[in-house]
């Protein structure tokens, strides 16, 4: 389309807000968002619906438009606080990106107070020469109120947060144990000394394992059973809590605060693998020889009994020390953690040598008192616990995925794609910028990340190197297109490992069912998605391609029902991961808010053309240094090797840079983090034009930003916010075997409350 057609075309979107007042329309055919100047927004707000006319490009090319019509108003509530101006009641929305106070008539303000948070309901919108018009709906309280950031992210991000009547009411009828009559056609584990092994705080345990040696072929290898809570045969499709589950897609988890996806007679009682009581539970039985490889597998239903509830701490010291206290305490069972410990290292090995990306990175952990303030935020160490059981979880799920391609079943994939070319590219030159020799082909392979990770382990700049392989990675989803999971190099991998706090793991036991019982598992007619669907219907079209490189065909019905399925599962679970990171970051504003004027170390962890985001040493907190903090120079923005470089001194600022700051403001509306550069300016001003005249490496930049003077607005975009009688194994899979040796889902730290980082997203 040329530039006066376009010009002259309409196109529809969404509204994003900004809170500067202007804001943009994210478009649906996936083009360049079109900016909308402050006073087109008077007469939209934040998530509408509209069409708009692109009237001008600015000097970058960029596109500018107006509002022609208005689709469809948002109807999500605004949550804010309630202030009286002048005799006038008004809210004051949180989320600044809607931009305008809501007016709230005498009548209309209800029981609440003013300066108390409420969720307002809208009855009139807003107009060129008008304000929104609202009236009060709900008090969420005083906004110091303990766990009042949880209150308002769910509502924010439109989490649901209370269970139907239908679905408690289903849940209180559910049996308080497993009764006899359950055990039918199902295999007896009971004396097998299963165990789980989980975080601390963990309150709802969906996996149990077991492992003993055991003859693979000609050779030795072991028998590693993973036993996973039978969700499916209390929740039944189509079911009351069938429905709020999807609706939820998953558990959302706050510090101190977890919102379920089904309710806790079954989360934390009757589904969860309790030690001490029966459990019904799905079984993925492997046997696995010694380099690691599954050498065949099945699935059945069984009843267990889980023999004790280990956390990582205990099992990594028992790990260590086989004659240690803890060790003493759990005699009978140490052997076979001791024999887990070993497949752990065969799967491991297996898992280097198909070539999976696994980056240590740094995962921290909340830690708040009685009355929800942050005490301290410290770091999660992973220690053999944690990977050995990320390791069985990766070989179920994996088992998972053939059993349901070789059953020719439609079920739901865990698809992690390569970086997109794009990313590639800009991966390359910062590469090439850095003086890394390695590089990544044009189809790169995992293990082309990983060779390029352990190659630059030992420089200095190690971590921002690392950072940006992990940035040009794409994120996971749900769908049942397979195109494999690039992170972990498999051809085929879904989630089976979860279904207690994870919807598209609830489906994949279901179609196994099926499969094994010679059916079809039919999806029920559940809620049209919603506005998340909407988001990544776009995305999905274009990212999920089948492997075989065979034309597309239309999808069947059942195919476009698996699909919308996905999209939703995939969109809430960003849904969840915001609603978190708000609240984390709300905590963490509260909590330099007691820091005010202290001086920290930290380390650039992310440079953009407006300035430097600073992670603290000590708090691992993360702050802004604005450019205008920078120094009285002209600073350029060189985008390849991700820095900012002073053109009259050529000091530089990066990735992994080591700086000293203050904390100089904090914004708790905006979930902003202020800092101020206090110390060493001079001797990195002075280091840094002896480079410039030649005496150390360096020189002037080449980089693509353009200039950035002191004082320029450059803000926009700047938010940035885990020995009984046992069955023998009947089925053998070639095919299995064969993925395993080609291509782990880093599972990361503890679980609980607090968020659960094993078994992870990806």
């Amino acid at each position: 389309m040329n530039e006066k057609n376009s010009l002259l075309a309409e196109f529809e979107g969404v509204v994003s807000g900004h809170r500067d007042g202007h804001g943009f329309v994210i478009r649906d055919d996936g083009q360049a968002d079109i900016y909308l100047p402050s006073n087109e927004m008077r007469a939209v707000l934040h998530k509408d619906r509209v069409k708009a006319r692109i009237v001008r490009l600015d000097r970058k090319g960029r596109p500018e438009g107006r509002v022609t019509e208005i689709v469809e108003r948002a109807n999500a509530p605004i949550i804010g606080r309630l202030l009286q101006e002048s005799g006038v009641w008004l809210v004051a929305p949180e989320d600044k990106r809607y931009g305008q106070d809501v007016l709230i008539p005498k009548g209309a303000t209800g029981s609440a107070k003013p300066g108390q948070v409420v969720v307002v309901e809208l009855t009139e919108p807003p107009a060129l020469y008008g304000q929104p018009v609202g009236r009060v709906k709900e008090v969420l309280g005083e906004i110091d109120d303990p766990g009042m950031e949880i209150e308002i992210a769910v509502r924010k991000y439109g989490v649901p947060h209370e269970f139907s009547e239908a679905a408690l009411a289903q849940a209180r009828a559910l049996p308080d144990h497993v009764r006899a009559s359950d055990h039918k056609h199902r295999v007896d584990l009971r004396d097998v000394p299963l165990v789980t092994i989980d975080g601390e705080d963990a309150r709802d345990f969906d996996d149990a394992v077991y492992c003993e040696p055991a003859k693979v072929g000609r050779t030795k290898g072991w028998r590693l059973l993973v036993a996973i809570a039978d969700v499916s045969h209390y929740v039944e499709t189509g079911s009351a809590i069938d429905v709020d589950a999807y609706d939820r897609a998953t558990s959302v988890y706050f510090p101190r605060r977890v919102i379920p996806m089904l309710p806790e007679k079954l989360s934390n009682g009757l589904c969860s693998l309790n030690p001490g009581v029966e459990r019904l539970c799905m079984v993925c039985d492997m046997l696995i020889n010694a380099k690691g490889e599954v050498h065949a597998y099945q699935f059945y239903p069984a009843v267990m009994f889980s023999h004790a509830r280990f956390t990582y701490t205990e099992v990594a010291a028992i790990l260590q020390n086989t004659r240690g206290p803890e060790a003493a305490q759990r005699k009978a069972l140490v052997p076979y953690l001791l024999n887990l410990h070993d497949v752990y290292r065969a799967l491991l090995a297996a898992r280097n040598v198909r070539g999976a990306v696994d980056f240590e990175t740094v995962e921290t952990q909340i830690v708040c008192d009685e009355s929800g303030r942050i005490e301290k935020i410290v770091p999660r160490t992973r220690n053999d616990a944690h990977k050995l059981i990320e390791e069985a979880m990766l070989a179920a799920n994996v088992c998972s995925a053939d059993f349901i391609g070789e059953g020719k079943h439609t079920g739901l994939f865990r698809v992690h794609e390569g970086p997109t070319p794009e990313k590639q590219d800009i991966l390359r030159n910062y590469l090439k910028a850095m003086g890394v020799t390695q590089t990544i082909s044009d189809n790169p392979h995992p293990s082309e990340f990983q060779l390029i990770a352990n190659a630059t382990k030992d420089r200095p700049e190690s971590q921002q190197i690392h950072t940006m392989l992990l940035r040009s990675m794409q994120q996971a989803i749900y769908t049942p297109l397979n195109a494999g999971h690039f992170g972990l190099a498999f051809d085929a991998y879904t989630h089976f490992t979860s279904p207690i706090r994870r919807y598209p793991d609830l489906l994949v036991h279901r179609v196994i069912k099926a499969i094994l019982a010679g059916k079809r598992y039919q999806l029920p007619a559940l809620p049209t998605p919603g506005e998340a669907h909407a988001k990544l219907s776009k995305r999905l079209a274009s990212r999920a391609k089948p492997v075989t490189g065979e034309p597309v065909k239309k999808p069947s019905a059942d195919t476009l029902a698996w699909q919308a399925a996905g999209l939703h599962c995939s969109a809430n679970e960003r849904r969840a991961d915001e609603a978190s990171r708000d609240v984390e970051a709300w905590l963490k504003c509260k909590y330099m808010r007691e820091h005010l004027g202290e001086e920290f170390s930290g380390v650039v962890s992310s440079v953009t053309s407006f300035g430097l985001f600073v992670t603290l040493d000590a708090m691992y907190v993360e702050g802004l240094v604005h450019i205008t903090e920078l120094g009285g120079e002209y600073f350029r923005f060189d985008e390849a090797r991700q820095e900012l470089r002073g053109e009259r001194t050529g000091i530089r600022y990066a990735l992994g840079s080591r700086v000293q700051v203050q904390v100089s403001r904090v914004d708790l509306d905006g979930r902003r983090i202020d800092f101020r550069l206090v110390t060493g300016e001079d001797d990195l001003v002075l280091r840094a034009m002896r480079d410039k005249t030649g005496q150390t490496e360096g020189g002037s930049s080449s980089g693509r930003g353009g200039k950035l003077r002191r004082g320029r607005n450059e803000t926009q975009g700047q938010s940035r916010q885990a020995g009984g009688a046992l069955p023998p194994v009947m089925e053998v899979k070639a095919s299995v075997r064969k993925a395993a040796t080609k291509k782990g889902e880093r599972g990361g730290g503890a679980r609980g409350t607090a968020g659960k980082a094993r078994k992870s997203r990806r």
